[in-house]
């Protein structure tokens, strides 16, 4: 989730949008004679014909504007062009084990009783539920045990339990469909009984409470993954949404080092620069940024340096590309940051109007931000695919994954919901990446990677 995003998260959900090139295709092809053959013929008839038929100027002119109107309305109202996916795309989607590192599914529904997540929805509702995840060939999303970095301490542990607690009766309760994963050999075998393989992740170590025995108790109820911070830094762990780019502490090194023994991924999105670095120091199994994209592309703190994704690899992690626009383009980063002082000053008021009503600080912040991101500049989902290409250029084929932030953060054009993956699979053929080659990037490395995480903990273990 983009941290200090001001409207929150779901609520700031992509919706379908219309593409420009779309309307000016149709608008080609307007442009030719709207007559057809047999029209054409019956025109070279006679004039006693044309005479029988003369109309006057003014029923010529409300004709035009009739078929004006008609061609306008048509314009605005043809969907966008689709983006065709191509047969062998298909089958190599279907085949792959496609794997997103982050969805924030238990959040986003948690107090939503009238989600029937069984059911297909519109992406106003999510991005994820059962048919769209079967349509998208999303195989093994990790949904994302989040509470907000400024709740701490026992309550951020019981509000945590009680996500995960949620989202494991979610899983039970449709068994025919999904079913809980805690290793890379269960997702296989999940995939192979046709079914969808659900993994728990963890955004943020202040769910912890500076405990490592919560942090056990949360291996044991299946979290494969903890982001050591998030928003903001934790007593040992420093965050890219602070300015003080805060190193790990020796109680910091502690959760790593216990994470590996637990077979539990270290995921750096999220964290400070040096923290980052200490980290790796630390871990002697392979690290992941879960949903994090490439700094070169869009400078943002949040998205990692070319020589940080270097050393990722380096050690056999994997860099899971985000979708979420801020992290992809940077004409975008650029139009929030020149409005953001005018932005925050605005939502700081709402404090001041609204001291004692949350719900409607809320809305108005989120009618702010629907306000300023009519201004901005759009985002292509074409982008995702751009960033996957420059990482893969930095740190090769083998470190380089998926991590959408589906149900948390606002999409680009394109990437409506999780239906639309196929296109990233039909886009990186296009750009002659080998069927071997997706597959990894689908979902196979961070496979890989989870497998020497349980290798690395049996070793630990042992001694």
């Amino acid at each position: 989730m983009p941290e200090g995003h001001p409207a929150g998260r779901i609520d700031q959900r992509s919706e379908s949008r219309r593409h420009p090139a779309g309307h000016l295709r149709l608008a080609v092809r307007l442009s030719v004679p709207l007559y057809r053959r047999g029209e054409i013929r019956n025109l070279q008839h006679s004039a006693r014909l044309r005479k029988e038929h003369t109309v006057s100027k003014r029923h010529v002119c409300i004709g035009v504007m009739f078929c004006l109107a008609t061609v306008g309305a048509a314009l605005f109202a043809r969907p966008a062009e689709e983006f065709v996916i191509s047969e062998r795309a298909r089958r190599l989607h279907q085949r792959a084990i496609v794997v997103d590192t982050h969805v924030d599914v238990p959040y986003s529904h948690f107090s939503k009783t009238e989600f029937d997540f069984s059911r297909r929805h519109a992406p106003d509702w999510g991005h994820v539920d059962i048919p769209r995840m079967r349509e998208g060939g999303l195989d093994a999303p990790f949904f994302s045990i989040y509470i907000p970095a400024t709740v701490t301490g026992p309550e951020a542990v019981k509000r945590a339990l009680q996500l995960i607690a949620w989202t494991r009766a979610l899983v039970e309760r449709h068994p025919q469909a999904m079913a809980l994963a805690t290793t890379a050999a269960d997702v296989r075998r999940i995939h192979r009984e046709g079914r969808i393989a659900v993994l728990l992740g963890m955004e943020g170590g202040h769910m912890i409470a500076d405990d490592l025995l919560v942090l056990r108790t949360y291996a044991d109820l299946g979290v494969r993954y903890l982001t050591l911070a998030h928003s903001r830094s934790t007593n040992w762990a420093g965050s890219s949404g602070e300015d003080d780019n805060r190193p790990l502490t020796d109680f910091g090194r502690q959760v790593v080092r216990e994470l590996n023994r637990l077979g539990v991924l270290v995921d750096i999105s999220h964290v400070s620069d040096q923290t980052f670095w200490d980290a790796l120091a630390v871990s002697e199994a392979p690290m992941i940024a879960s949903h994090s994209s490439c700094r070169a592309l869009c400078d943002h703190p949040r998205n990692m340096t070319d020589e940080m994704i270097r050393a990722l690899a380096r050690k056999g992690g994997v860099i899971q590309i985000t979708f979420v626009d801020t992290f992809l383009s940077q004409e975008l980063r650029d139009a929030q940051r020149a409005t953001e002082a005018e932005r925050n000053r605005r939502i700081a008021e709402l404090r001041e109007r609204f001291p004692n009503d949350p719900e409607r600080q809320r809305s108005e912040r989120e009618r702010i931000f629907e306000e300023y991101r009519r201004q901005w500049p759009r985002v292509s989902w074409e982008r995702i695919v751009d960033h996957i290409d420059h990482a893969v250029k930095v740190a090769g084929v083998d470190h380089v994954g998926l991590g959408s932030d589906f149900d948390g953060a606002t999409m680009p054009d394109g990437m409506d919901d999780c239906t639309m993956l196929p296109k990233l699979t039909e886009a990186l053929l296009r750009r002659g990446y080998s069927e071997r080659d997706i597959e990894k990037i689908l979902g196979g490395n961070l496979l890989r990677v989870l497998e020497q995480a349980e290798r690395v903990a049996q070793r630990l273990r042992e001694r």
